[in-house]
């Protein structure tokens, strides 16, 4: 009869001492953790995230003429497909003044598409359009598009980006553009931003 095989333990550690045993000194034993008995008169604190002044219920109170349009990258994009010009076309749309805003983060994503989309950069470097400077690490585009609208609910947000959309409906009070059959659209803004005052 030939010797027996016996099965190698693969990942084996040598056997420590718990630190609690007693066998260890008094001064190197792990001491056991107290519970804190928590006192059940005292107040309890939570942490609630501050209702934004801005809004009377849903209607958003910042907004009104001019609009400041946060713009994002397939939003330029798809105007360029639509042939539609950004600016007027948004004016058409929202009947006032609009002034597009574009974040470092966009033009980072609009230059990173390389030379094929040299017509939106192009466009996304127009005068008209205001320049927001991004403070966050990364170049994500859409997080920090919701980023800002949460801080500032003082912006539209243009995107044709349906997971985009989708993260800016669950904010209150931020209105979406979006294209839609060669012409742009508004959702979530209520008919009687731009009447006059009584």
């Amino acid at each position: 009869m030939g010797k027996q095989k016996k099965a190698r333990k693969y990942a084996t550690m040598k056997r420590m001492l718990s630190l609690r045993d007693e066998r260890l000194k008094e001064k190197d034993r792990l001491k056991p953790k107290k519970k804190e008995k928590k006192d059940p008169s005292a107040l309890k604190e939570r942490e609630v995230p501050q209702h934004p002044s801005c809004l009377f219920f849903q209607y958003n109170t910042q907004l009104g003429p001019p609009y400041y349009i946060l713009v994002d990258t397939n939003f330029i994009n798809f105007s360029i497909k639509a042939k539609l010009d950004l600016v007027q076309s948004m004016m058409d749309c929202l009947y006032a003044k609009c002034i597009p805003c574009i974040t470092d983060c966009v033009m980072a994503e609009i230059e990173k598409l390389g030379q094929k989309y040299r017509v939106a950069l192009r466009i996304a470097k127009d005068p008209r359009f205001e320049r927001l400077p991004c403070s966050h690490r990364g170049t994500y585009a859409d997080d920090c598009l919701v980023q800002r609208v949460t801080q500032h609910k003082c912006y539209i947000v243009a995107t044709v980006d349906r997971d985009l959309k989708r993260r800016i409906r669950k904010i209150p009070g931020v209105p979406i553009m979006y294209i839609s059959n060669h012409r742009y659209n508004i959702e979530r803004m209520p008919d009687d931003y731009g009447a006059p005052r009584l």
